[in-house]
């Protein structure tokens, strides 16, 4: 990591550098492979009051530049905030690389994986068995014939297409009568 500490309009004392040196050397625990950190100090006075502004210029490996500005009256103070900011923004680019990994083929191959057996197995268990059945509703049939249908079989309704081509469903109702949708 290459590092510049530039001071502006004011002097650099070697506890001011000796702080901006430790600051910027707590910015490495996040491993990112920062490239470079530049360190702007300036004395700023507007309208009589006098303020310090510290600027961090972190460049990191295939992302954008980092810049983090900022004012305060106290130079230390104001040294510690932008290290506050810097290390908030480089902590969630290091989240990020950590959550958002990609896995390796390598990895997946050493994974302990479910066989297709065991996979049809668990879902057996979890689901109620559904039994597709080809239906008989392709011949066009009268009410009469399709009331007959379900008279001979011990289910609850039947399907089926009445002569007009409309899909009909004839079925039992709880009083023994027959009903006709």
């Amino acid at each position: 990591m290459n590092v510049s500490v530039v001071a502006r309009a004011m002097d650099m004392t070697d506890s001011i550098k000796e702080h901006l040196e430790r600051s910027i050397e707590s910015l490495k625990k996040y491993h990112l492979d920062i490239i470079s950190v530049r360190a702007v100090v300036s004395a700023d006075e507007k309208k009589g009051k006098k303020g310090f502004s510290v600027e961090f210029t972190i460049n990191l490996p295939q992302k954008k530049t980092i810049v983090i500005k900022q004012v305060d009256k106290d130079l230390y103070a104001a040294i510690d905030m932008a290290t506050d900011r810097a290390q908030k923004v480089l902590r969630r680019h290091h989240d990020k690389e950590v959550t958002h990994r990609v896995t390796k083929l390598t990895d997946v191959e050493n994974l302990n994986l479910l066989e297709p057996e065991d996979i049809d197995e668990s879902l057996e268990e979890d689901f109620d068995e559904i039994v597709p059945m080809e239906l008989d509703i392709y011949k066009p049939l009268t009410i009469e014939e399709a009331l007959e249908m379900l008279k001979s079989s011990n289910k609850q309704f039947f399907i089926f297409n009445d002569m007009d081509g409309k899909l009909r469903v004839l079925y039992k109702r709880k009083d023994n009568k027959y009903g006709l949708y």
